[in-house]
C-alpha cells in the first residue's frame, strides 16, 4: 500500500511528524550544511539537494522506506521528492518547511544541541 503520493499529497508539517513518529517514514532534511548546523527536526536524516542531484545516494537509514523530504520553505523538497520518486522511492515534501514546522510548534535541534518546542 502506498501512503505518499507528489503533488496534492504533500504533508503538512504536523502531518509530516505523526508519521515520522509513528516510525511510517523517515524524515530527509535536504538543505545545504550551513542551513541544517543552524537547526534541523531531531532525528531528521541530512542530504543537501546539492548532492541528490549529483547523484548521491540517500542515507542507509532511508534506503527501503517512504521519504518525507524537507528544506527551508518546500521548494527544494518538492524538486528532492521528485528526484527521489524518479528513483523509485516513495516520497513527498512536508508544505512550507522549517518555517513552517518550527512555526507549528515542532521541535528544532538548535546549533548547541538543544530541542525547541
Amino acid at each position: 500500500m502506498v501512503f505518499f503520493r507528489r503533488g496534492s499529497g504533500r504533508l503538512s508539517p504536523v502531518r509530516a511528524q505523526e508519521r515520522v513518529a509513528q516510525g511510517r517514514a523517515v524524515l530527509l532534511d535536504v538543505r545545504e550544511n550551513s542551513e541544517w548546523r543552524a537547526g534541523h527536526a531531531p532525528g531528521a536524516l541530512h542530504l543537501p539537494l546539492s548532492r541528490l542531484e549529483a547523484g548521491a545516494a540517500v542515507p542507509e537509514a532511508a534506503r527501503g522506506r517512504p521519504v518525507v523530504a524537507i528544506c527551508r520553505s518546500g521548494r527544494r523538497s518538492q524538486r528532492a521528492a521528485d528526484i527521489l520518486a524518479g528513483r523509485g522511492v516513495d516520497a513527498t515534501d512536508v508544505t512550507g518547511g522549517m518555517v513552517a514546522w518550527a512555526g507549528a510548534g515542532l521541535p528544532v535541534t538548535g546549533p548547541g544541541g538543544g530541542v525547541t518546542a
